[in-house]
């Protein structure tokens, strides 16, 4: 049986579950506005570690955001007998952006990709696996626990480290300033007068068990499901698509009666609450009371979905649901179950929704219940269909070189226009995503009508997450007298936009997900791959490595994956 060994909480409001589950109960929240701050000139309210709190957290040799995912994982493993140097226990890591405050130049010495930073991390604890990072936006941590669900259950490995975490840092106020999505006063979910969202950092774990028996009830993730709504990289159907997608495969009708909360992303941005408010009508969910967290909090971006499970956890373990700080009116059209009060949760069974850029949504089912889940699962075979790799130098679709006249970023251009042709957009992409984009439509192209799936599911892989996104958005931004941040090259610093480009163009709503590795790690990604296609009704997987360090360094080696 999979179980909640322990959880931890570190952030601006405590360092311990307890101290940020009393924090909130009593209504206090962390968030404060900042106006100019380090020479960013952005009014923004935010969520963050003082001096004095960083000092006591901050390890020798550590970066900040490393510092504080060990803190929490420290915290966390202290109240567990979970042995993190054992071969069976595997360290997944949630975050968008790492380590991004230390890229300040052009040189890899000043960087650390976000494999490097878990590596370091998983050292630390003397830890011998090889980490996993998952950048899936806003619902990386929904991905991580739902990864680490599904490599315990298929075997692989007993115990999972789960740790969400990013840091506030110039590099993310500006980026979400340019889409005019950041609010100066405290935010407020759902509310008619909601101006936007304020940003957070924070660290959050749970570690994960295969227990054989247990004398005591412990919190169970009985179901979740991940997909996409194939509508837009950077807003979600407006009807919810997707999350009600996810709700009905992770919830029957009579389920839904026993829920005592749902816990929502609830970012107090106009189209996201919206969004949320009609998935959770459409959804069935009207009449069960909602909590959303980051009124006391902000958007604390990889940690997000992990900490507002664990805090809906402790909330639930009191017999309560949290009440919605900064709400007061309604100000969305789809019926909800909503307070600024604190009430009752009358059942030991929530629900945690979550959608992100990228087109992304995940939904979570956790229970108490003593009824063991059903964990046995249909051993599929799994057969390699098509395969394609693409250098600055070569094409080799189904082991046959495709001919090319050019090399490096003029050999994407190429591509292109020889193949495909007509999608104007393709231009406006950065380069991970236009050779992600280019290597799907030639191998999907290679598909016969009797292969051709209904249904697809996306799994990336890559070392570099977006680089070269991210060195072109600090150009923008390094010189506060010539500060022009730009949505477009913004949107492309989240490495999975390239999963929602290929959605949108070929209409896959199944799991789009992408992971960050050290390096590229044969075993790893087999085994990551091999737990997703076990969990997914979706009989085929596209799923590889698509590296890019510069325009012209690059590398795709992706596959068609097909349970027979």
């Amino acid at each position: 049986m999979i179980e909640v060994l322990a959880t931890n909480i570190t952030s601006p409001l405590g360092r311990t579950t307890e101290e940020n589950y009393r924090a909130v109960w009593s209504g206090r929240s962390a968030l404060r506005c900042y106006e100019n701050w380090r020479d960013i000139p952005v009014r923004f309210g935010a969520s963050m570690l003082s001096d004095e709190q960083m000092a006591e957290l901050a390890i020798e040799g550590f970066t900040k955001f490393e510092s504080l995912a060990i803190r929490s994982i420290e915290e966390a493993l202290s109240h567990c007998e979970a042995d993190p140097t054992s071969p069976r226990t595997i360290f997944i890591l949630s975050t968008t952006k790492a380590n991004i405050d230390e890229l300040r130049c052009d040189t890899a010495e000043c960087y650390s990709t976000p494999g490097e930073a878990a590596k370091k991390i998983a050292r630390h604890f003397g830890m011998t696996n090889e980490p996993i990072v998952v950048c899936n936006a806003c619902i990386s941590g929904v991905t991580a626990q739902l990864l680490a669900d599904s490599l315990i259950t298929t075997g692989e490995y007993d115990t999972a480290v789960v740790c969400g975490a990013d840091v506030v840092s110039p590099f993310v106020v500006a980026g979400f300033h340019s889409f005019k999505s950041l609010s100066p006063e405290a935010c407020r979910p759902f509310d008619i007068e909601r101006l936007g969202l304020n940003l957070g950092e924070a660290a959050s774990t749970i570690i994960f068990g295969q227990m054989e028996n247990t004398s005591t009830s412990k919190w169970r993730l009985m179901r979740g499901y991940l997909n996409n709504d194939a509508y837009h990289v950077s807003a979600p159907s407006p009807v919810g698509e997707g999350t009600v997608t996810a709700i009905s495969k992770v919830m029957t009708g009579e389920e839904k009666d026993s829920l005592g909360v749902v816990c929502v992303h609830g970012t107090a941005t106009m189209f996201n609450d919206q969004m949320e408010s009609k998935a959770i009508e459409r959804g069935g969910l009207s009449e069960i009371p909602i909590c959303a967290i980051k009124g006391y909090y902000g958007h604390t971006l990889g940690a997000a979905g992990v900490l507002e499970t664990v805090l809906t956890m402790r909330a639930s373990d009191e017999g309560v649901v949290l009440a919605v700080r900064g709400f007061d009116e309604i100000g969305v059209s789809g019926k909800i179950n909503i307070s600024n009060q604190e009430r009752s949760c009358t059942t030991d069974r929530f629900l945690k929704i979550i959608s992100g850029f990228g087109g992304c949504n995940g939904v979570l089912l956790y229970s108490k219940e003593e009824v063991a889940r059903n964990t046995t699962e249909v051993a599929h075979q799994i057969k390699c269909t098509h395969t394609i790799r693409i250098t600055p130098n070569e094409v080799v679709l189904d082991d046959k070189p495709l001919m090319c006249t050019t090399t490096g970023g003029e050999l994407l251009k190429e591509l292109y226009k020889t193949h495909i042709g007509d999608y104007p957009k393709f231009y406006k992409m950065d380069t991970f995503s236009r050779l992600a984009l280019i290597a799907t439509d030639l191998l999907v192209g290679c598909e016969t009508m009797d292969e051709r799936a209904v249904e697809h599911d996306l799994i990336l892989f890559n070392r570099s997450s977006s680089i070269v996104a991210d060195r072109n958005h600090l150009a923008t931004i390094s010189d506060t007298d010539n500060f022009y941040p730009s949505p477009s090259v913004f949107l492309y610093t989240l490495p999975n936009i390239a999963t929602g480009e290929i959605a949108i163009k070929h209409s896959f709503k199944g799991e789009t997900s992408l992971y960050i590795l050290e390096h590229k790690s044969e075993p790893t990604m087999k085994q990551i791959t091999t737990a997703t296609m076990q969990r997914s009704d979706n009989p085929t997987l596209i799923t590889g490595w698509i590296d890019c360090e510069s325009e012209n360094q690059f590398e795709a080696e992706i596959k068609i994956l097909t349970k027979q």
